[in-house]
């Protein structure tokens, strides 16, 4: 009985983040800054962040001008590699992952 009230308090102490709106540049792990000029892996942002996530097993991250956030799900930031984006979702900070609900070209 008291083990099942325990579970049952930590569940409603445990909160959801809450679903934010995120905006930045979609860039890899080689190149978390945004800056691609050092790398030298194509001719755009966008051609050197496909290039280091094929070549070097390099992640896609989201980049807000200040801070680079990990994105869980690599499959649909990649259309839009090199591009501004807004990212709705929400961030675990501890792990500082966005947990993309969805990502769309900014306006």
């Amino acid at each position: 009985m008291l083990t099942t009230i325990f579970a049952l308090v930590l569940a409603l102490l445990q909160t959801t983040p809450p679903v934010r709106t995120f905006s930045g540049v979609i860039t890899d792990s080689e190149c978390a800054d945004g800056n691609h000029s050092g790398m030298h892996m194509g001719d755009t942002a966008a051609e050197c962040a496909k290039a280091c996530v094929d070549y070097h097993q390099a992640t896609l991250l989201l980049y807000d001008g200040t801070t680079s956030h990990r994105l869980d799900d690599q499959k649909a930031a990649t259309p839009f590699a090199g591009q501004k984006v807004t990212v709705v979702g929400t961030r675990n900070d501890a792990t500082g992952v966005i947990t993309v609900k969805s990502i769309a070209a900014a306006k």
